[in-house]
């Protein structure tokens, strides 16, 4: 009788661990699952292409004015892209320097552009791709572009000119993805739009 009593409780002993051991695996896996939705992995490039990144989704981002904008130039010529002066702002920026024309840019549009990209920590251009191009498609996700770039580029026009101002959560955060671009750098956009295909 005592040894069926013992085996009845090494059986249930058992019955616990895997059943802690199934919720922890559970548990774990889900922690892993909603989390890895929220990292940001950042391939670096050589080209003068904004690095990529395989974030889920873009967030909606609000974006205020630029404070002292670069001046607007001429479309179809490299721009002349100036230094903010003072710290970093910590919300996004944008200012249209040139207003393009036909429909506007829209999440999933295929499109080739001219960039400059200054960092704050570099405080000068470190990317150009004037003159050759640079095209891609608007999104994010595995291949796609910063979420900053996506949503600073919604609404734009052929023929237009835009700055944008990004902090780390909308550009690299916390990954340094090339020479110029630190750790938690906030980034300098110039985007011309030169051809939008729908």
């Amino acid at each position: 009788m005592e040894a069926m009593q013992k085996r009845a409780k090494r059986r249930q002993n058992t019955r616990r661990a895997i059943i802690v051991a199934i919720v922890a695996v559970v548990v774990l896996g889900t922690g892993a699952l909603l989390f890895s939705g929220k990292t940001t992995t950042t391939t670096t490039t050589t080209s003068t292409a904004p690095a990529t990144t395989t974030t889920v989704a873009a967030a909606p981002i609000s974006f205020s004015p630029v404070k002292d904008p670069s001046p607007a130039g001429v479309s179809g010529k490299a721009p002349t892209l100036v230094m903010p002066p003072g710290a970093p702002p910590i919300t996004p920026e944008l200012a249209n320097l040139i207003t393009g024309t036909g429909p506007g840019a829209v999440y999933g549009d295929t499109f080739t552009a001219q960039y400059e990209l200054a960092t704050y920590s570099a405080r000068k251009v470190i990317q150009s791709s004037w003159p050759k191009g640079f095209s891609d498609t608007l999104k994010t996700g595995p291949g796609g572009l910063i979420s900053g770039w996506v949503a600073g580029m919604e609404g734009m026009k052929v023929g237009g000119r835009r700055e944008l101002i990004l902090p780390p959560v909308d550009g690299y955060g916390d990954t340094s993805p090339g020479t110029g671009i630190a750790k938690n750098d906030t980034l300098i956009f110039i985007i011309d739009l030169v051809k939008l295909s729908k």
